[in-house]
């Protein structure tokens, strides 16, 4: 069996409705909060361009939400191993586990909705 292990984010307030109301929308229930955000991070990794997106969630202020969730070994080792890639092209960056999971959150509700970066970024 995978080991589970926990970590916490904090997110902008707005960011967090909208990613708990995602997760209701798509039929996942709040006990399926931990699945959405691992989906959305193995989708994330995937992206050619992930670390440049990484530098975009460094710039989130008003950071006052704190979620909770549970990744598997797996999934962690996968983050140590893209922490690696984004600290390559943004060696300043702190909190880059943090920005990673943010940015991958973002991502998924970007790449969900016909709302276009600049849009997301004006209005969160």
């Amino acid at each position: 069996m995978n080991k589970k292990i926990m970590t916490s984010i904090k997110l902008q307030k707005l960011l967090h409705f909208k990613m708990q109301q995602r997760i209701i929308d798509e039929g996942y229930g709040m006990r399926g909060k931990s699945k959405w955000i691992i989906e959305a991070i193995e989708r994330f990794l995937h992206l050619p361009d992930y670390p440049s997106l990484v530098d975009i969630a460094n710039e989130m202020e008003q950071l006052t939400e704190i979620v909770s969730i549970r990744l598997s070994e797996d999934l962690m080792n996968q983050l140590e191993h893209a922490i690696v890639s984004v600290r390559r092209q943004y060696p300043a960056m702190e909190g880059v586990k943090s920005n990673l999971i943010r940015a991958s959150i973002m991502q998924r509700l970007i790449r969900a909705s016909s709302t276009s970066v600049a849009e997301y970024s004006i209005t969160y």
